[in-house]
Order: structure tokens, then C-alpha cells, then sequence
């Protein structure tokens, strides 16, 4: 329900989370900080217990935080790498068929281009919006039949031909990972965390009685912005293929461009 956010620009979306955390931080003091100062009256230390306590709550929370955005970096990572060995073995692929007689090498090398630009002008924009398309499966399948129906007549052609299956393995492989990473996304019940999280880390800041308003609201607002920043970079990564800051086809362009494309 929330992907229509991969749909700003990252420079307008860092500031719409950053504006909405300190909104809703600088909101809360306004609203609670009368109440609060009434209720926290008699009691002297109660800023030197409350910053033990969210001192004490920042470190567990920091502690989740920074492991949930170690690993949405991880695995937008390694999507990326899964892309990028997808495109080199393509490459490869095109390489290795170049060394097979006429008809089955033009053959083949026609469906390798196809597939090529089927991923960089339909999948793409497929995959930018979640969706994984059946069109690249067909081609792949039609490549591994004329590949597979191919039969060796000398010895060289017998190592070429053992060499491109193993490319072409290593090459489903890589496409497998690639098409796992178009839906793969943390857990709702860890966006309850990071959500729920923040929440608390903000209210708990409405809880200080401080004399002046200008400073609470400068210290609220610093830590609920870090924290938007923080959830911004977590949701922008979250799913490797939505948004500005996503994975683009620039590797398969690459080999599009310097290998299968005629001078």
C-alpha cells in the first residue's frame, strides 16, 4: 500500500520523511508539553531519569535499526551483483556461440540479442513495478532447446559445447537470483519495528520538562530527523528495482552495446 512512494524523486522523499518525523515530533511537544511539565512538577531529577531512559532505549533501538538497514544494503547488494553476473555470463554466452557453425550460430546469437533487449525494454520497466514478466522465461527456453539439440562432430566442438552449457547454467543461475530479487522486500513485521520504534523514540522526547521551548524542540527535532533519514534510506532500498535509487540495466546495455551490436 506504500509503493507509490518509489514514485518521488529521492531528494523530495528524504525531506517528506524528514518533514514528517520532526512534524510529528515538534507537534507532540506543543500539544503535550503544559500536561507534562504539570505532571513531572515534583519531581527534581525526572530530565536526568528520562534521559537514562532514552539513552538506554536509543542504543536498543539504534542497535535494530542499524541491523535492519545492514541488511536491506546487503540484499539490494547482492541483486545488484546477481544483475551484474547475469549480464557478464550473457556476454560470455554470446561469446561462446560465435564459435559454432552456421546455421545454429546466427540462431542462437539472434535469440541472445532478443533476450537482451526484451530485459532492458520490457523487464525493466516490469520490474519496476514488481511485476515479473513471462516473456524472458520463453526466450531463455527457446534458447536451451536449440542449444541443447546442437550435436558436436569434432572435438573442439565437443569443449566448446560442454563450455557453453556450463555458461548457460551459471547463466540461469544468476537470472533466477535477479527475478527472486524483483519481490523480495523485508518483512511487514519488521517495518512494525522500525514504525513502532520510531514512534516511541519520538513521544519519549515529549516526556522532558525543559524551560525552554526553542531547545526542546531543536533536540527533538535532530533526533527525529536522523531517525526519518534513517527510515528513508531503509525504504529506498527495500525493494532493489522501485524508485530513483534503484538497480538500472546499464550492465545489460553494456554488453548489449560492445558485444551484439554489429560495427
Amino acid at each position: 500500500m506504500f509503493y507509490w512512494i518509489y514514485s518521488v524523486p529521492s531528494l523530495v522523499l528524504v525531506v517528506l520523511f524528514s518533514v514528517t518525523f520532526v512534524g510529528f515530533a515538534w507537534l507532540g511537544i506543543i500539544l503535550t508539553r503544559k500536561r507534562v511539565r504539570g505532571w513531572v512538577a515534583p519531581e527534581e531529577d525526572w530530565n536526568e531519569i528520562m534521559g537514562l531512559v532514552l539513552s538506554s532505549y536509543g542504543v536498543f533501538y539504534g542497535i535494530v535499526l542499524g541491523l535492519i538497514a545492514v541488511g536491506t544494503y546487503q540484499n539490494f547488494e547482492e541483486v545488484d551483483q546477481a544483475v551484474e553476473r547475469e549480464a557478464a555470463t550473457l556476454g560470455t554466452l554470446y561469446r561462446d556461440v560465435s564459435g559454432y557453425p552456421e546455421p545454429i550460430r546466427d540462431d542462437l546469437q539472434a535469440m541472445l540479442r532478443g533476450y537482451c533487449r526484451y530485459i532492458i525494454e520490457e523487464s525493466w520497466p516490469a520490474q519496476q513495478r514488481g511485476v515479473i514478466t513471462e516473456g524472458s522465461t520463453a526466450r531463455v527456453t527457446a534458447f536451451q532447446k536449440e542449444l541443447l539439440a546442437f550435436e558436436p562432430e569434432t572435438p573442439g566442438q565437443e569443449i566448446l559445447h560442454a563450455e557453453t552449457v556450463r555458461e548457460f547454467n551459471a547463466f540461469i543461475e544468476a537470472r533466477r537470483q535477479r527475478l527472486y530479487g524483483v519481490e523480495k522486500g523485508l518483512p511487514v513485521e519488521l517495518w512494525y519495528v522500525v514504525v513502532i520504534g520510531a514512534v516511541l523514540s519520538i513521544v519519549l522526547t515529549w516526556l522532558f520538562a525543559l524551560e525552554r521551548l526553542g531547545i526542546h524542540l531543536i533536540v527533538s527535532g535532530i533526533l527525529a530527523m536522523f531517525i526519518g533519514v534513517t527510515v528513508f534510506l531503509i525504504a529506498a532500498m527495500d525493494h532493489p528495482f522501485r524508485g530513483t535509487l534503484s538497480i538500472s540495466p546499464e550492465a545489460f546495455e553494456i554488453v548489449l552495446k560492445t558485444l551484439m551490436t554489429p560495427t
